[in-house]
């Protein structure tokens, strides 16, 4: 009999991906379909919930059929979403009622600012600062705004929450309408410390009980995924960065884990509630009824989304590739205080005006302000990871993963800021990788042998110069 297989979805904002491991960690088969992400108005995106639906599976099928045979013996299935994307369903017939507002999205920021005397109350119970990142404002204004969502509530066949329990309801068989802890967590109306949906932040937000879905664990019979052809068991649903912890196996509470995408995060895995984190997150990567794994984390919203917007402003279509190259060059003296698509942690600024400041008579190419833009995602995690030492040990590596991780200049700059060593394996499908090993039971030989790079430290006084100076103004900025 052939040694059992596990099917990773793993959905992100760009695409949906599906990858086949074996016990060892191997991939062995993969499929991708890209979705679209719509921005009608200024400060709102949004994503389309059958696209996506459809596009899982088409993933899907794109990699049983590269597997033949073996497809057989895929014998498990798990599943990573984007955290804090929500939407609203029928639960009657699976239909969106809502776009899918993606974690991007901050249509409600002004509404929320008005909420900002409750923040530290939001913070403490759920661990996640007052956001309109999160999905509590978007799910208000779909209820405002949405004739099918008011209906549906009505009739009482309403369903909304995370953009991962929709997943779940659409692909299981059973129709399972569940929820994981982190993603749970990321609509801002869970009580981390009860875990499980808040009475007090629902009334905060204006949205009436009895519509969320059930609060499950991280690793638990979900139900049986039906897509792309085949049907197996779905045993863990994770948050995309969550799952990405784990790509490298059971964490290592001395390792800082940085997932560089379409956004960024620095995550610390500890196997005990941290307790209350100012100015970070706090919150549960994994929960299987048995074991809890807890993090804090440090975010950056303007990563591959800010490289995203400088090709776009500078005209530039082959950025991205010409990148590695300028990241070689002596740096310009030019800094970007970088506030894409919103400041994050531990700034916490919904509306910040992004801007280049400084740089010699001669910082006038594009080169210069692509770098400067590169170097400001390695000073937004380092303010995180500096931010975070008071509250958790000091780490004695730093974990990478992402695609925008490939970039060398990045992973130094980084290595430099901190002093210790940049680890980076090859695959950069992390949050595959991650729901793979927790939906496999967590294999003993997960990942062995795999190559990885290691970027030391090395020491460059102008760097930490130029973090220093872009610290103080961002500083003056925002008052934090």
């Amino acid at each position: 009999m052939s040694a059992p297989l596990c099917l990773a979805i793993d959905q992100g904002t760009h695409a949906s991906r599906a990858l086949v491991f074996d016990a060892r960690g191997q991939v062995l088969a993969r499929g991708e379909c890209e979705v679209a992400l719509a921005r009608p108005r200024p400060d709102w995106a949004e994503q389309d919930g059958d696209e996506i639906v459809a596009s899982i599976d088409t993933a899907v099928a794109q990699a049983v059929a590269a597997l033949g045979p073996r497809a057989r013996a895929i014998t498990v299935a798990g599943l990573s979403s984007q955290r804090a994307s929500a939407v609203c369903w029928d639960r009657a017939t699976g239909k969106p009622l809502s776009p899918i507002f993606s974690w991007q999205d901050r249509r409600m920021h002004a509404w929320i600012d008005a909420l900002g005397t409750h923040g530290d109350d939001v913070h403490r119970r759920t661990g996640l600062y007052l956001s309109p990142h999160y999905g509590a404002s978007k799910l208000r204004w779909a209820l405002d705004h949405l004739p099918a969502v008011q209906k549906a509530r009505d009739d009482g066949t309403l369903a909304w929450g995370p953009m991962a329990s929709f997943l779940v309801f659409r692909l299981t068989k059973e129709r399972t309408f569940a929820a994981d802890p982190q993603c749970a967590a990321r609509t801002q109306l869970w009580n981390l410390h009860a875990r499980d949906w808040d009475a007090d932040l629902l009334a905060l937000f204006g949205l009436p009980a009895g519509f969320l879905p059930r609060s499950a664990q991280t690793c638990e019979r979900w139900g049986t995924l039906a897509a792309g052809g085949i049907e197996v068991p779905l045993a863990a649903v994770n948050g995309d960065q969550s799952a990405a912890v784990f790509a490298f196996g059971w964490p290592q509470e001395d390792s800082a884990y940085v997932n560089v995408g379409t956004s960024a995060f620095v995550q610390r895995a500890v196997m005990h509630s941290p307790g209350h984190v100012p100015r970070q997150l706090t919150g549960i990567i994994l929960a299987d009824g048995e074991t809890t794994v807890y993090m804090v984390e440090g975010n950056v919203n303007g990563a591959g989304t800010a490289l995203e917007w400088l090709t776009r402003e500078l005209g530039i279509d082959d950025l991205p590739a010409r990148l590695p190259e300028w990241l070689e060059r002596p740096a310009p003296s030019l800094l970007f205080l970088n506030g894409i698509a919103g400041l994050g942690g531990p700034f916490w600024k919904a509306e910040f005006e992004s801007r280049f400041v400084g740089g010699g008579a001669n910082e006038v190419e594009p080169w210069h302000r692509a770098v400067a833009l590169a170097e400001s995602i390695a000073f937004l995690l380092q303010a995180n990871i500096d931010h975070m030492a008071r509250y958790v040990a000091p780490a004695a590596r730093i974990r990478v993963s992402g695609g925008v991780s490939r970039l060398d200049g990045l992973c130094r700059r980084l290595a430099s800021l901190n002093g210790i060593a940049v680890h980076r394996r090859d695959d950069p499908e992390a949050s595959a990788r991650g729901i793979a090993y927790l939906a496999l039971g967590r294999p003993g030989e997960w990942n062995t042998g795999v190559h990885e790079d290691v970027i030391a430290p090395v020491a460059d006084a102008g760097l930490r110069k130029r973090y220093r100076r872009w610290r103080d103004l961002m500083a003056e900025a925002t008052g934090v």
